[in-house]
């Protein structure tokens, strides 16, 4: 499926082939609490009622407001999440994230994307193996 543009157009969405959502912040982004709502919105309604493990590409991300970061706290449709940047910056913002915040679900800074979709999809293996438990 092609792209979804989140609204305010800081972000985009789609779900794969393979069942990984896939939400892309814009370059040089300031991600405040209405973006994060709008995005979490866009991952519910685009998932339904089944949970879909989540590529969060924030490479290149500028910041992540106090506000974004209580809503990214919030339990979605996203079962396992994978957050993937560039930059010692990237990971500053990830880790205080993963720091100061409880997050919802497994959830994992990477900077490599192969790195980071072999974890989601191991875990959806690992469901799919046992029946759909976990």
């Amino acid at each position: 499926m092609e792209p979804i543009a989140i609204e305010g157009d800081k972000a985009t969405l789609e779900l794969t082939g393979d069942g990984i959502l896939n939400l892309r912040w814009t370059e040089g982004v300031r991600i405040e609490a209405e973006d994060a709502r709008a995005a979490m919105r866009e991952v519910n309604n685009l998932s339904g009622t089944d949970e879909h493990p989540m590529l969060v590409d924030m490479a290149t991300t500028q910041s992540v407001s106090r506000g974004a970061r209580a809503v990214f706290s919030i339990p979605c449709a996203a079962n396992r999440i994978a957050l993937l940047g560039k930059s010692a910056v990237d990971r500053v913002i990830a880790n205080f994230f993963l720091g100061v915040h409880t997050p919802p679900c497994p959830t994992r800074f990477f900077n490599s994307r192969s790195e980071a979709m072999a974890w989601l999809v191991q875990e959806q293996d690992a469901n799919h193996d046992d029946g759909g438990a976990g």
